[in-house]
């Protein structure tokens, strides 16, 4: 999803939850600033969906929750907000909450020329602070590529890259598959 920064007043935390809930649009809300949501590409859907279908699968005889870019973050220890493309938690305090999770073990976006950079950094460095974030997936929508950034018990990440042939592993929800699983039938090119 592409995020774009808002003309107007800083909310605080109360009045963009209350603000949002009216709005047709999903708002990511950053240090008081507002970011509308916008549209991906053809790619980017299919890859977050297959993502979800995925771990919902993978997942459903569990208590863990699985999110689309529907379901809001708030970035633990902050009054930030985010929506990623595909969201997993496996955490008890998540189920008492009907707005947003706040203890997702992994996290999933799908890349877009427009985001990328920001997702490797900016919002990486927001999100690693959360105690119970274990993997954040970072999926390219042009390539048969995506990047692991695996929090290991030592509390240091790393990052793994895959590629064509590859087998991913996600330990924070105990999944093992092909890279080619989710890229079948994608026309991979440049975004224009």
């Amino acid at each position: 999803m592409v995020a774009v920064k808002e003309d107007f007043p800083k909310l605080t935390p109360e009045e963009y939850l209350v603000w949002e809930e009216t709005q047709l649009e999903n708002y990511e809300y950053i240090d008081g600033q507002v970011y509308a949501m916008g549209g991906g590409s053809v790619n980017h859907s299919r890859l977050a969906v297959r993502f979800t279908a995925l771990f919902e699968t993978h997942l459903g005889n569990t208590s863990c929750i699985t999110g689309n870019s529907d379901l809001k973050v708030n970035i633990a220890e902050t009054t930030n907000y985010s929506y990623p493309d595909v969201s997993v938690t496996c955490d008890d305090r998540d189920k008492a909450t009907t707005q947003y999770i706040t203890y997702p073990c992994l996290l999933v976006e799908v890349l877009s020329d427009s985001t990328e950079a920001y997702d490797r950094g900016g919002k990486f460095r927001l999100y690693r602070n959360n105690p119970v974030l274990q993997d954040y997936l970072l999926v390219s929508s042009t390539r048969v590529e995506m990047d692991l950034y695996h929090k290991k018990d030592t509390g240091e990440w790393i990052i793994l890259n895959y590629q064509a042939g590859d087998v991913i592993e996600l330990k924070s929800v105990g999944l093992r598959f092909p890279i080619e699983q989710v890229y079948r039938g994608l026309v991979l090119t440049r975004e224009a």
